[in-house]
């Protein structure tokens, strides 16, 4: 039960903490960036490159279940493609950037915390909140929905070049957008904004609290790349449980 109450409520508790002490002390904006690159530029090419990946296997399958039932994979691929815009999109970006971001955040932060560098910045007046964790809250708002676009585009062109090239298909039916359409589009933000909001956070949770010595950082790390991944699941299922019942 104390696992389940620290899951959902230390990162509440924790970004109103970092609202409040970034409202007072401000934000670095010049950190934001380099926070922005360490999260959006050096986790580009593995979101990319995994979610043209994960575009093949999709169209292999849409071409499997498509010669299956219906003959055609021409007549799946709209299905598919607002599967990929809506749903496989932001989530499968957002897990891949927790993989690393995620990862790299709670082992930095965990670091500074058994090496007493925290307690330091408090000593000098520095505020943990608003110099450590609010510069990776705003990246990873930023960032997220940057990279799901980017690895969404990937992941449509590579299931473009797979259906044409390996199953002889017009791969634009891959991209027929009769069934996209503005909910869609809404419900892929509010999945990135929250998983860019929630990578953050879980892995400065993980991290703040991180004692000991090398075997806390590694236990850190790892505890913020699964809390960050089952969040991201979490929100999957809770933005679109939320719209089905409004029946958007």
């Amino acid at each position: 039960m104390n696992r389940v109450l620290s899951f959902f409520g230390a990162p509440v508790v924790l970004f109103a903490r970092t609202t409040r002490a970034g409202a007072r002390e401000g934000i670095s904006w010049r950190e934001c960036m380099v926070q922005l690159h360490e999260l959006g530029g050096r986790s580009v090419w593995l979101v990319m490159s995994g979610m043209a990946f994960f575009g093949a296997v999709l169209v292999t399958i849409a071409n499997s279940q498509a010669r299956r039932f219906v003959g055609n994979v021409a007549v799946l691929g709209p299905a598919y493609f607002e599967l990929l815009i809506r749903e496989l999109g932001p989530v499968v970006s957002a897990l891949l950037t927790a993989s690393r971001a995620g990862a790299g955040h709670a082992a930095e932060l965990s670091t500074m915390s058994v090496n007493e560098q925290v307690e330091a910045l408090e000593m000098s007046a520095g505020d943990p909140y608003s110099d450590l964790v609010a510069p990776r809250v705003v990246a990873g708002l930023l960032g997220v929905p940057l990279l799901s676009t980017l690895g969404t585009v990937a992941a449509t062109l590579s299931a473009v070049a797979v259906a044409g090239l390996a199953f002889g298909v017009d791969g634009r039916a891959f991209m027929d957008p009769r069934y996209v359409d503005g909910w869609d589009l809404l419900a892929a933000g509010l999945k990135a904004g929250a998983c860019g909001l929630y990578i953050p956070l879980a892995a400065a949770v993980a991290g703040l609290r991180a004692r000991g010595g090398a075997e806390a950082v590694g236990a850190a790390t790892t505890e913020g790349v699964v809390t960050a991944s089952l969040g991201c699941l979490l929100i999957d299922f809770a933005v679109s449980l939320a719209f089905q019942l409004l029946r958007l």
